[in-house]
């Protein structure tokens, strides 16, 4: 595990769990549950921002663009482990923010950033499949699940989206209330 996942018991893991199976199994139809899960990974890995933005310069800053990143994962060597998990982020980041915050997108694209060029969900899909292709162990079960998600970037888009309404909807019916008290 990670330094950014939470264990599988943990309160918050399991309402991003839930509420992640809900909106891909009622709203979408989609039962892979090992997708699911991994997407509810990622939600959790992205509770913190140093997660999101965990690649960085050579100065220690953080990389805050995919171009940059993309740039990053070209300049290794194809077969390392390290080219896989700069893949697998770009993959990550671009489906949290297309899925979660679209908004968000236009400033992450603006005409200042290198990113202006970036499709991101053609990235997200790239970079997926490009992380998939690591298919020995000990990444042969995810490498199975990269390349769905890269196949279904934008179902898997729309479905944060659908998380996200429900996350909304339970915070106007007070329901996050006891989360709160798990984070603060």
């Amino acid at each position: 595990m990670s330094r950014y996942q939470l264990p599988a018991s943990h309160p918050l893991r399991r309402l991003l769990t839930g509420v992640t199976e809900q909106a891909f199994v009622t709203r979408l139809g989609l039962g892979d549950f090992a997708l699911i899960d991994y997407i509810a990974g990622m939600l959790t890995r992205f509770l913190r921002m140093d997660a999101i933005y965990r690649l960085r310069k050579p100065s220690g800053r953080p990389i805050e663009e995919v171009a940059e990143m993309v740039m990053l994962a070209e300049d290794l060597p194809p077969e390392g482990r390290t080219r896989r998990e700069i893949h697998r982020h770009i993959g990550d980041f671009t489906l949290f923010w297309t899925g979660l915050f679209p908004e968000a997108l236009q400033r992450l694209r603006s005409a200042y950033s290198k990113d202006f060029f970036v499709d991101y969900c053609e990235q997200g899909k790239r970079s997926y499949y490009i992380a998939s292709t690591f298919d020995e162990e000990p990444y042969r079960e995810e490498a199975t699940v990269l390349r769905r998600l890269s196949a279904m970037f934008e179902l898997c888009a729309y479905g944060l989206s659908e998380v996200r309404k429900e996350l909304e909807q339970s915070e106007r019916e007070g329901l996050l209330a006891p989360v709160r008290q798990i984070i603060h």
